[in-house]
């Protein structure tokens, strides 16, 4: 309240306006603040309902429903906003989801860590069903268990979705087929690395396959239209990653973390992520806690003659904001301009197209750039174009 209200009645034609001065400036301020918190609010839950959209899209109904229940929520200022109040969505980067995807991975790994009884009755990734009561069981946990799930929906969004090794795959079985060189695979953004282990897993197209057919990771198919060289067999001599937070799949809270962030209520992709744990344990892989530009620096300053060299990353783009997307562009151009027909270099990658994700692959020397394949966010099915 202004200061100024306490005053004695006698104070004054000069105190008096100077008080009405100091109620008008704070009711304005009051008035501004609301208006602002309220405009911040309704962007929250456009993010949120924009999220909503996608979980649609590509497969999941419950989190649709969620996500659109949370965003009118939001604008009621509810226990989903209470919860999202203090959080900062601006080291998001460019992606409108990440905010309601880093909360819904909060709240499922609490489903999965069973200290969300009452909702996991709802998740199919806990054993329940998903039903009409979702939504009022998510609202419920959110305003009981609101410190929890803030502090860790502070943490960033750790997807690592072996699906999108049947959007990769034929990029690099064409560079195999290209050089004719073993290849050196180096990952920017990621996170376990498990599709770093690509060649481990099984892919099947219309009338062929490809990969370990005893493989615990199989995409039947992996193929809606067209297929890669799968008669070329590539030798890999080294795999290696970098993440600003990578996880190790070998540790049960990490495996907890990928698992959080897997929709629940798809099932066969939450099989395809037990079996890429599998086969990492039996492959380990480095990942280096780094960004990437000086990661790829450093990588590229150490030549590997009579080596085919992949840069690639799925879905990481957004996360890297405008000016950190110039500079990778830059980064690997520069080394590209270098690269030599016995030490070739490939950058692939799987990002938003016009459609959902775009496979491009780019190679030097020559600069040669074409979109390989179109597919899903999480990989099948992928329509390969060669």
């Amino acid at each position: 309240m202004p200061v100024g209200l306490g005053e004695p009645e006698d104070a004054g034609p000069a105190k008096v306006r100077s008080v009405i001065r100091e109620c008008v400036d704070w009711g304005s301020n009051a008035a501004l603040a609301s208006a602002a918190m309220k405009g911040r609010q309704a962007e929250v839950a456009e993010r949120f309902r924009w999220q909503a959209g996608w979980c649609g899209k590509l497969g999941s109904p419950l989190y649709e429903d969620l996500l659109n229940q949370a965003a009118a929520d939001i604008e009621r200022g509810g226990p989903v906003w209470e919860v999202l109040a203090g959080d900062d969505p601006g080291a998001d980067g460019l992606l409108p989801g990440a905010q309601a995807l880093r909360l819904m991975g909060a709240v499922h790994r609490l489903v999965l860590e069973g200290r969300a009884a009452g909702l996991a009755a709802f998740y199919p990734s806990a054993g329940g069903v998903v039903a009409a009561g979702a939504p009022r069981a998510f609202v419920d946990l959110l305003a009981q268990q609101r410190e929890e799930v803030a502090a860790l929906a502070g943490n960033p969004v750790q997807t690592n979705e072996p699906g999108r090794s049947a959007g990769l795959m034929g990029g690099f079985l064409e560079v195999a087929r290209q050089t004719g060189l073993p290849l050196q695979l180096l990952e920017i953004g990621a996170s376990a690395g498990l599709n770093l282990r690509w060649d481990r897993y099984f892919y099947t197209a219309p009338g062929a396959s490809w990969g370990d057919p005893r493989s615990a990771v199989r995409f039947e198919p992996a193929f809606s239209e067209g297929a890669p060289p799968f008669d070329v067999e590539p030798e890999i001599v080294a795999r290696r990653g970098c993440d600003p937070a990578p996880l190790d799949a070998g540790k049960r809270s990490h495996q907890l973390t990928l698992m959080s962030y897997v929709w629940p209520d798809q099932v066969k992709r939450f099989e395809q992520l037990r079996g890429a744990l599998e086969v990492a344990a039996a492959l380990p892989v480095q990942i280096d806690r780094a960004g990437a530009v000086e990661w790829l620096e450093e990588r590229f300053a150490e030549p590997r003659p009579g080596v085919a060299t992949v840069v690639f990353h799925s879905v990481v783009l957004p996360y890297l904001g405008e000016e950190g997307i110039a500079d990778l562009k830059r980064t690997i151009e520069t080394a590209g301009a270098a690269a030599t027909a016995d030490s070739p270099l490939a950058w692939l990658s799987m990002e938003a197209g016009a459609e959902q994700a775009d496979v491009r692959l780019t190679t030097w020397p020559g600069a040669e750039s074409r979109v390989l394949a179109r597919a899903t966010f999480h990989g099948p099915p992928v329509r390969f174009l060669g």
